[in-house]
């Protein structure tokens, strides 16, 4: 018999019920249910207020990336991620930065950019002087809808307005500049670009479509920068060849990529671990990569007079301290309390400091002994799990394929079962 995935009202169920379906869907057994329900340290309840449809949960483990000294102060870093080697490597590569001076940061103000899309419009430029012309009322009508925000010094604080040019005809795109205080801002901006589309409309005499935010954040930009001492990274040899990994990655989009997703690993494990938007960073981050045309790298090494690495970090940075999963999801917010910022502002250039850290622990593999040899030894005893190993005989078999170089589950598994034999004799 076909099954249907058109259940009606399926969003009117319970948590409960709507997994007896998925069951009955899904041929799961009693324990595959079981897993799903089991929602760990978050609540069902408090689940199902978070999202739709809601069966259950999917817990991540959460590592803690040690050693970061970031403008002189202590961190420790909560890191939710299933990749192997990740918070080591942060650790590790904090700690060369740490015995050089640490990591240094700045940041722009916490601006958000809304965008008011305005098609069917006779005379575009003309009607873009319009919208300039009446900054003044559009800023009012947009700082109308947030008094709270304005109460803490922030609100739209800015606009501008261009004519693109489509396959569909000339556009109007009007653009709110909002600084979002501890927010990452998306329901305040997509409020106010809705409130002001009217005003709009009657300025131009077109009609507005989209009226969003953008998670290209231009104006809310996370830096950090550091010096490592050639002896910290292992020689001069290791800093060239840092630089020059660098500088490949720079002018090829393929090479570019995987070192990009090399800071990403550390930045979205910590954006995952307090309840962000790990989407927007990351569409964020690699928009502003291609900026200019070309997709290029986020951060950059050099060496100076001494022959030191120096590394640098630049980057939208869209996060908050309130709204969201971060102050619903219990994790997340002991994540929060870990990391003891007092602003988004400290929180985003904490996080690029963990990123320039990550890109510099998956540089410094790839330029001296390789990145799979600490990722290796990790997946290793990933597999050993997976093929039955207790935890007495894990690290014997991951060392075994290790030596063999031979990790699969189907050979820890003849591993486990040689060393059986071999106690039975």
């Amino acid at each position: 018999m076909t099954k249907s995935s058109a259940i009606s009202g399926f969003y009117k169920l319970t948590p409960k019920e709507r997994l007896a379906k998925l069951k009955e869907f899904a041929d799961l057994t009693e324990e595959e249910a079981a897993v799903l329900s089991n929602t760990g340290a978050l609540p069902m309840e408090v689940a199902d207020r978070m999202v739709e449809n809601v069966v259950g949960a999917f817990p991540l483990p959460l590592g803690i990336g040690v050693n970061f000294q970031i403008n002189s102060k202590d961190y420790l870093i909560p890191m939710a991620i299933e990749e192997p080697s990740v918070v080591a490597a942060a650790s590790y590569a904090a700690k060369m930065v740490r015995d050089s001076g640490g990591f240094h940061t700045s940041s722009t103000a916490p601006i958000m950019i809304g965008q008011i899309q305005t098609i069917g419009i006779k005379d575009p430029f003309a009607a873009r002087q319009r919208v300039l012309g009446a900054k003044a009322e559009i800023l009012k009508k947009a700082n109308d809808q947030d008094p709270v925000l304005n109460s803490f010094g922030g609100g739209a604080k800015d606009l501008e307005a261009k004519v693109v040019q489509t396959k569909n005809g000339d556009m109007l795109i009007t653009e709110l500049f909002v600084d979002c205080r501890d927010a990452m801002g998306a329901n305040a901006v997509n409020t106010m670009a809705e409130a002001v589309a009217p005003i709009i409309e009657a300025l131009t005499g077109g009609h507005v479509l989209l009226r969003i935010i953008t998670n290209l954040a231009v104006k809310r930009l996370a830096r950090a920068w550091c010096t490592v001492s050639k002896e910290s990274v292992g020689g001069k040899d290791v800093v060239d060849g840092i630089v020059n990994a660098s500088a490949f990655a720079a002018v090829d989009p393929y090479r570019g990529a995987t070192h990009n997703k090399g800071a990403m690993n550390g930045i979205i494990a910590v954006v995952l671990a307090t309840g962000n938007d790990h989407r927007a960073i990351e569409a964020g981050g690699h928009a502003y990569a291609a900026r200019n045309g070309a997709y290029t790298t986020l951060s950059q090494w050099e060496k100076n007079e001494d022959d030191d690495l120096v590394g640098s970090i630049e980057l939208p940075m869209a996060v908050g301290l309130i709204g969201g999963a971060v102050k619903t999801h219990p994790t997340a917010k002991v994540a929060m309390k870990i990391l003891n910022v007092k602003s988004a502002n400290e929180f985003g250039e904490i996080l690029a400091a963990v990123g320039l850290a990550q890109n510099l622990g998956a540089l410094r593999a790839l330029a001296s002994e390789g990145i799979q040899q600490g990722h290796m030894r990790l997946h290793a005893r990933n597999i050993a799990f997976q093929a039955g190993a207790l935890k007495k005989n894990i690290d014997v078999v991951a060392e075994q394929m290790i030596k063999e170089r031979k990790i699969r589950v189907d050979r820890a598994k003849e591993i486990l079962a040689e060393l059986s034999d071999s106690k039975n004799q």
